[in-house]
């Protein structure tokens, strides 16, 4: 009986193999060996939202509001990276599935719709949130109902959650970095701090302060907070006409760039008169503002759209090829399409979707394609990553003029808490 069934089996591969293409066959035998592998009921044991052919993940960004000139990109890099990962074979022979949700430049929105991701949608994972206080917002729910959110934005630190896998720089390697490099190059000594009020401005500048003063023995003259989505600052402006500050530091966020980055220029502050250092725009703010706007003034990040490495040639006419040739792509933006590979390569390591797994799974992920460059997962669940300097130019790209080494992540600096 068992020889009789061998010999039918062995003639139906014959069979099989004589009228199917091999590259279907191969896809086949990849798929059923997954599935055979990794059977539903092996890698998913707390209920999320796996199938034998489907796991689904949420994304979550501001598609209205102010912060939708920041987030847009967010969304896109998602979706590319999530086509990409599904276009190679999927997640353990899984394809990944996604429901967009809009937080609306809300945060309370925010955390509403993070719970209707994980409570109702039961997604295996979410990437999303722009703002700290979205992070923030969102934060109890994650920790609460068990989920990972895959965060893409440089932010302040002073944080670590097994729920959040933070994808962009924290402030050791953004804001003290940054400051360092700009004291050094411009022998600057007065600094003026300005942000839009809310958590991550007002804490980056008090960690920027403690710098300044304690480290690169200089001097804040002054410091000003906009409320989000401030739109006229000539008061602000002549403020700092009368300071003369050596260097302007700047963490003014969303659509409130537009009209910051104009009326400085239409006051006469421009970059040839004044040194400013912003923490807060790519270049999809870049977009919105016009390079014309800001020609000259510098960004501390950790990606630039022109990056020159073979990662980042290959990232940016994908990018393009799905979103258009006037597309372009920022810090956050980046830092986002690293969150699907990532998750990808981190649920592949724990060989389940399981949250607890997958945290467990994630410290020492490396990921060699990114368009960043070498990127590797610490165990405070922040990124390894270098700081770069970008100067502004009248196209909307930046010159790189200053690259770190890889810097280690420690969102727990002693001495700025």
């Amino acid at each position: 009986m068992t020889k009789g069934i061998g010999n039918t089996q062995k003639r139906f591969g014959n069979f099989i193999r004589g009228v199917v293409p091999a590259a279907i066959l191969g896809a086949l035998a990849a798929a059923y060996g997954a599935d055979a592998k990794y059977p539903t009921a092996k890698v998913m044991t707390t209920g999320l939202a796996v199938t034998d052919n489907e796991v689904t993940v949420g994304i979550l960004h501001s598609l209205t509001g102010t912060m939708a000139i920041s987030e847009t990109g967010s969304v896109e890099a998602e979706k590319l990276a999530i086509a990409q990962i599904n276009e190679s074979g999927g997640i353990l022979g899984r394809k990944i599935k996604f429901i967009v949700e809009d937080g609306a430049s809300d945060w309370p929105t925010f955390a509403e719709k993070a719970r209707k991701l994980l409570v109702q949608d039961k997604v295996a994972a979410v990437m999303g949130c722009w703002t700290s206080a979205s992070r923030k917002a969102v934060l109890p729910v994650f920790e609460k109902e068990n989920g990972m959110l895959y965060y893409p934005t440089f932010y302040e630190g002073l944080e670590q959650s097994k729920n959040v896998i933070y994808t962009g720089q924290e402030a050791t390697q953004q804001i003290l970095a940054g400051l360092d490099w700009i004291a050094k190059e411009k022998k600057a000594k007065t600094f003026y701090l300005v942000g839009s009020d809310y958590i991550w401005p007002r804490t980056s500048m008090k960690i920027a302060r403690k710098h300044i003063e304690n480290v690169l023995h200089g001097t804040v003259v002054a410091e000003e907070f906009a409320p989000l989505g401030h739109t006229q600052f000539g008061s602000l402006i002549n403020k700092i006409k009368l300071k003369k500050p050596d260097v302007v530091f700047a963490a003014v966020v969303g659509g409130s760039n537009v009209s910051w980055f104009k009326q400085l220029k239409a006051a006469g502050i421009t970059a040839d008169k004044q040194t400013l250092l912003t923490i807060s725009v790519t270049e999809d703010e870049v977009l919105g503002i016009g390079g014309e706007n800001l020609v000259g003034f510098y960004s501390s990040m950790k990606y630039f759209e022109s990056l020159d490495n073979p990662n980042n040639k290959t990232f940016v006419p994908a990018f393009k090829k799905m979103w258009g040739p006037n597309s372009v792509i920022g810090d956050v933006t980046q830092a986002a399409y690293l969150g699907p590979w990532l998750w990808k390569l981190t649920v592949e390591k724990a060989g389940s979707f399981d949250v607890d797994k997958v945290a467990a799974a994630s410290p020492g992920i490396e990921l060699k394609t990114a368009p960043e460059g070498y990127v590797k997962l610490h165990e405070n669940h922040h990124l390894w990553s270098k700081l770069r300097i970008g100067q502004w130019k009248a196209d909307g790209q930046a010159l790189v003029v200053y690259e770190s080494g890889l810097i280690e992540p420690n969102p727990f600096p002693k001495g700025y808490q």
